[in-house]
């Protein structure tokens, strides 16, 4: 029986428009409803992915910034993995000195130095996931975002130090040239004790703290639940999807999941474009009906 199911946001439970469709909501109610847990995964913010969550009618626990954030469904925060504040100011000097784009996410907010390259980075990202999408439509899409540019922009990341240790939660780098363009300063990263560094599309890195991590988060999160591992299914479509579609009982991948993914996962479901989402819930919500969990697998 499945009683909890982790989710992906972007290129997962979110379409090309960055939206939760009304398909996809309905399927989550359905297994709330039917005694099935949901709990969003997500590299994103807690402020940012909330509000989407909550326009689409939804509420969930959270593993928000990949597992350096975790909160209960009443929006009480239990497990949380700052970075270091030595390890934020050697990975802000290395970042610049390397000439990236890149962005600083606390708990409480997301910090850029130039909000325009905000939306170009973002709009190259959603291209990458989205098949179809044009650049222009992306750049559309991002600038009428809110969650998108529900950001402060600062002058220097050095501001953040000034006064306190910000408690950085995750590095958000773009480089729309792809995962070629990240090499050599990911050798440098891996040299820096403690951190980890994953990717939710082949134009980005995030950093984080290597408790952080959604596989982990997710273990840790059904331990307080009392759930079993054997319960649990998590869903995703990218490369910081993969410690949780490992560790999870039965792991599901979008049919657009890049192949490291859909290798990983036991079972693979439809497109984000899709309701893929939508499609297993269902599926999962008949077979806690039926008692049959093989044919879950099927």
């Amino acid at each position: 029986m499945i009683k909890l199911v982790a989710c992906d946001l972007d290129g997962t439970l979110f379409n090309s428009d960055m939206m939760v469709s009304p398909e996809n909501a309905t399927a989550i109610k359905a297994a709330q409803q039917n005694g099935i847990e949901f709990l969003v995964a997500t590299g994103r913010a807690p402020r940012e992915s909330k509000v989407l969550l909550e326009d689409a009618g939804i509420k969930s626990g959270f593993i928000n910034l990949n597992g350096a954030l975790v909160f209960d469904a009443s929006g009480k925060l239990i497990i949380k993995h700052p970075i270091p504040a030595n390890s934020a100011m050697k990975l802000i000097n290395l970042l610049h000195d390397n000439h990236f784009y890149f962005e600083i996410v606390t708990a409480d907010n997301v910090y850029t130095e130039d909000l325009s390259k905000r939306i170009t980075n973002v709009a190259h990202f959603m291209v990458d996931l989205n098949a179809g999408i044009t650049f222009r439509e992306a750049v559309a899409i991002t600038a009428g975002n809110k969650s998108i540019l529900n950001m402060t922009q600062v002058d220097s990341y050095d501001e953040l130090f000034q006064n306190e240790d910000p408690k950085i939660m995750k590095f958000l780098v773009f480089d729309h040239r792809g995962h070629e363009a990240f090499e050599d300063v990911i050798t440098e990263i891996n040299q820096l004790n403690g951190l980890v560094v994953t990717s939710s599309s082949s134009s980005n890195i995030e950093i984080n703290a290597v408790q952080a991590q959604k596989g982990l988060a997710l273990l840790d999160y059904a331990q307080i639940k009392h759930i079993k591992r054997k319960e649990i299914a998590a869903i995703g479509d990218n490369l910081n999807d993969e410690s949780m579609i490992r560790e999870a009982g039965i792991g599901v991948a979008m049919g657009n999941a890049v192949p490291k993914i859909k290798h990983l996962a036991q079972i693979t479901t439809s497109s984000n474009n899709d309701n893929g989402v939508a499609k297993v819930l269902y599926k999962f919500i008949d077979e806690n009906k039926s008692g049959n969990n093989d044919e879950i697998l099927a």
